[in-house]
């Protein structure tokens, strides 16, 4: 009897070990321990040391991080008929782990599948030019409708966006004409405003000219003065009358008291048709004057 009964005892030694080692769990920071008794949910616990009874209580082991998902490559036809291709990336978290075990068999599963519906139901809706400017409008109600669908199994979803649209070819290149023809537009108005502006600011130079005549021989100057500095070469232009009337008049005036002095008649005294002014010329044409 006492050989067996110290089999036994360490057999029960062993035994209760075993159990000791199969009742203590620790959970860590970022998980919670979901504890059913005789298949009845009795609670949650974690992080920390505890312990469950072996073969009573069973514990289901749940990560409370934000999980990343990327929802896979959707083919959706817009409302203009456009068939796109849309793929997204979804976050979401347990708060609520009890939920996520007793409400659903597979919550990451389960979410993935709600995140493919919504988002080709979603981008439905819009046209191919909303899909491409109302991203983050789109973004919102992803989000908002697949939170609304994942509540009950305790997931919270916080953020959802869409990564990337893929067009078809023929598409591509039909907005890449537009974008051109868009863009050339745009030049063209704007050459159009500066023609304008220009036109108004030449009126208005020419109104001061016609009031001042003496701004445009000044203009004309100054136009010689800047192409004697930039050219090197010799450059011959026509210079107006008006800015060396002055001078020619004043000649004239000379030269006609000059005549006057050597015994010419004076200019109030009567001359008859046949008689030539003599030694008077014209200062422009050098021929003499009748």
């Amino acid at each position: 009897m006492g050989e067996f009964g110290g089999i036994a005892l360490i057999f029960i030694a062993v035994i209760l070990f075993f159990f000791l080692i199969s009742a203590i769990k620790i959970i860590p920071e970022y998980e919670k321990g979901v504890i059913f008794r005789l298949g009845r949910l009795v609670g949650v616990r974690g992080p920390g040391l505890f312990f469950v009874i072996p073969m009573l209580e069973r514990m289901f082991r749940i990560d409370t991080r934000v999980i990343t998902m990327d929802v896979p490559a959707q083919e959706v036809i817009t409302r203009d008929n456009v068939t796109i291709r849309v793929n997204a990336v979804l976050y979401f978290l347990v708060i609520d782990p009890g939920k996520a075990v007793v409400n659903v068999m597979d919550y990451i599963r389960a979410t993935m599948q709600i995140a493919q519906t919504t988002l080709r139901s979603v981008v439905g809706q819009f046209e191919l030019d909303e899909m491409l400017s109302q991203r983050e409008q789109i973004n919102h109600r992803l989000q908002q409708i697949i939170d609304e669908q994942t509540e009950p199994w305790g997931i919270k979803v916080n953020i959802v966006e869409i990564k990337d649209v893929e067009l078809p070819q023929s598409m591509q290149r039909a907005m890449a004409k537009q974008a051109e023809a868009e863009r050339e537009k745009r030049a063209k108005i704007i050459h159009a405003d500066g023609e304008f502006q220009a036109s108004k600011r030449l009126a208005e130079a020419a109104d001061v000219i016609s009031r001042e005549p003496v701004t445009l021989q000044l203009r004309y100057l100054q136009t010689l003065t800047e192409i004697a500095v930039e050219k090197n070469s010799t450059l011959v232009f026509p210079l107006p009358i008006d800015l060396i009337r002055p001078f020619i008049d004043r000649a004239y005036s000379g030269v006609q008291n000059d005549h006057y002095s050597e015994g010419g008649k004076k200019p109030n005294e009567p001359r008859t048709a046949a008689e030539p002014r003599r030694g008077l010329f014209d200062p422009m044409t050098g021929l003499p004057l009748e």
